[in-house]
This record gives C-alpha cells, sequence and structure tokens, in this order.
C-alpha cells in the first residue's frame, strides 16, 4: 500500500499564549512546538498498515522550517520518505488552503490511502481531512478508531466513533482519506537505528511554484475563513444563595447541579 501521512506542527499545550498586536493571533516566538497529537496516531496506525500488506509511508507537513522536527521524528519512527511543502505565504492560511497545497503536492502519485489526525490541537476544525478528499473525489471517513484494510479488494472497513458511546461500521473504496483519533493505537518511539537510518531519507521540498499556486492563493488572501478577533475566555465566578429549610434547599440544590452546572 502506497501510504500517505499529514503531519502537522502545534504548540506545546503548556505554553503560555499571548495575543498579538493584531489581536487575531498568537506570538509564536517564545512558543515551543510539537507533533499534533492525533497525528502520531495517524502515522503510527500508517506504520502497522504498511508492516501488515508492504509498500511505502510518506510523510506530508507544511510550514516553517521548523517542522522538519516533525518530520524527522517521523521518518525515524519508519516512515520512508517526506515532503516538506514550504513558503513564508502559508502562515494564516485556513483548512482550505492547506487542504488544496496536499492535493496539489501528491497529484499524480498512486497513494491508497491518506491519514490524517481528526483535528489540530491549536485551531481544532477538523476540517482539512474532510475538503482534501472532496478536492481528490476521494471517499472518507472520519473519527476513525479501528481500520481493517483489504487492499487486494480495493476497500477498507473502518470502525468510526460517534456519540454516546455509540460506534459506527463502514467500508468504503480505496483510495480513500482516514481521519484518525487519538487513541486508536500506541504510538511507538523512535530507536536508535531508527534516528540514524532517517538522516539517509529522503525529504522533498515544495515551494509554491512547484504547487503551481501563487501568494494570492494561500494565506489570508487566499483563505475563506476570516478571522476577525482572539480573545481568552473570561472567568466568571457565581456565587448562588440557597434559603429555606434544609430539605427544600436540598432539593433546589441538586436542581440547579443538573440543570444549570450539568455536572449529574
Amino acid at each position: 500500500m502506497q501510504i500517505l501521512v499529514c503531519l502537522k506542527q502545534v504548540p506545546d499545550k503548556d505554553s503560555r499564549y499571548k495575543i498579538d498586536s493584531t489581536g487575531t493571533g498568537i506570538h509564536e516566538e517564545d512558543l515551543v512546538f510539537e507533533t499534533n497529537e492525533s497525528d502520531q496516531y495517524a502515522l503510527e496506525e500508517g506504520l502497522r498498515l504498511k508492516e501488515k500488506f508492504g509498500g511505502e509511508v510518506v510523510l506530508l507537513s507544511l510550514g516553517e522550517d521548523r517542522v522538519l522536527k516533525s518530520i524527522k521524528n517521523g521518518l525515524a519512527m519508519g516512515a520512508d520518505r517526506a515532503m516538506h511543502l514550504t513558503g513564508a505565504e502559508f502562515h494564516g492560511s485556513d483548512a482550505h488552503v492547506v487542504a488544496s497545497a496536499i492535493q496539489r503536492a501528491i497529484e499524480g502519485q498512486p497513494f491508497d490511502v491518506v491519514l490524517t489526525g481528526v483535528q489540530s490541537d491549536d485551531l481544532a476544525f477538523g476540517q482539512t481531512g474532510t475538503i482534501l478528499a472532496e478536492l481528490l473525489g476521494w471517499s472518507h471517513a472520519t473519527i476513525v478508531m479501528e481500520i481493517a484494510a483489504k487492499p487486494e479488494a480495493r476497500t477498507v472497513q473502518v470502525k468510526r466513533e460517534l456519540e454516546s458511546n455509540l460506534f459506527e461500521k463502514v467500508e468504503i473504496p480505496l483510495p480513500a482519506v482516514l481521519a484518525i483519533q487519538s487513541g486508536i493505537n500506541q504510538p511507538r518511539y523512535a530507536t536508535l537505528k531508527g534516528i540514524m537510518q532517517a538522516k539517509k531519507k529522503e525529504i522533498k521540498t515544495l515551494s509554491l511554484s512547484d504547487l503551481r499556486m501563487e501568494s494570492s492563493d494561500v494565506g489570508p488572501a487566499g483563505s475563506r475563513v476570516d478571522h476577525q478577533k482572539l480573545s481568552f475566555p473570561e472567568k466568571k465566578k457565581k456565587t448562588v444563595l440557597i434559603e429555606g429549610e434544609p430539605e427544600e434547599a436540598a432539593k433546589q440544590l441538586m436542581d440547579k447541579l443538573r440543570k444549570e452546572a450539568r455536572v449529574f
């Protein structure tokens, strides 16, 4: 199987965020970045598919040179080669721009499946995989918790997580784009041997011109989502005094906990 895994680099969850002067973004200078959590599970799932059916795992990441850290770690884990979509013009791009860039990068390559994380830890839109599938004209499944591929039949059966602890099993034709849920597996660690081998693996850099895209096609100018304001959640405290006899006060308390606080 030819497998593409999309990786995104996001700020570390424990980072201290500061909103920039525009009020629509955050200062990135002092942030520590890491590979998006659900993308790591997607990579592990891709490696397991390769181990079972053979083939190749290719990584793809879009961003500044710092994303090479995530790419090299993925190569050390066992991926075969990588593509790095680079260009300062991409900064501020929405999911449609990112999906369009990926679609152009893999155009003409015989991939059987594209794996993405279910959503990013920073923006959490959960749209890139879905839009990519539409642009490619491929089958698509989201919130995937289990994969049973049948390459010889050109199908894949997936188990999807729904609401209220419900699951759905569907079989879709290949090629397909699958958005992987965190917890589907246990991602492996890169070994010393893998780290040494990663130094010899290909990382192909693709610029805007390589993707046949213009500056007006990417960044805020090419995006369909307009970020107007970014703010921190407001901290609100409210004290409610419940009066009356103990039995009646207890009933009021339980009613508020159920209907307002919703802790039961």
